[in-house]
């Protein structure tokens, strides 16, 4: 059974910083592209960032600068390092693991930047 499990989500002050990680389970995770998604209501989900089996990234333009992609394969875990948060990143996170037709999703996790 395959698995993505989100953590590290909550409510942070614009200019602060949260960190998600993604654990999967089930999958050859260093042979899967991965990648964070968010969605807010109304919306279509959207890519944030993805980092494949190499360790290239790929960032929305609206991210880059501020959120780094990370991968430990040995822990079958990926990282979205949020730094200087703005009230528009607030959204429902999406871990995604990806390799050619196969997609998984996690479950997402809440992400909300307010004073």
């Amino acid at each position: 059974q395959v698995q993505l499990v989100e953590s590290g989500g909550g409510l942070v002050q614009p200019g602060g910083s949260l960190r998600l990680s993604c654990t999967a389970s089930g999958i050859a995770f260093g042979f899967y592209v991965m990648g964070w998604y968010r969605q807010v209501p109304g919306k279509q989900r959207e890519l944030v960032a993805a980092i494949t089996i190499a360790g290239a990234t790929n960032y929305a333009d609206s991210v880059k600068g501020r959120f780094t992609i990370s991968r430990d394969n040995a822990q079958k875990t990926v990282y979205l390092q949020m730094n200087s948060l703005k009230p528009e990143d607030t959204a429902v996170y999406y871990c995604n693991a990806k390799r050619q037709l196969i997609d998984y999703w996690g479950q997402g996790t809440q992400v909300t930047v307010s004073s």
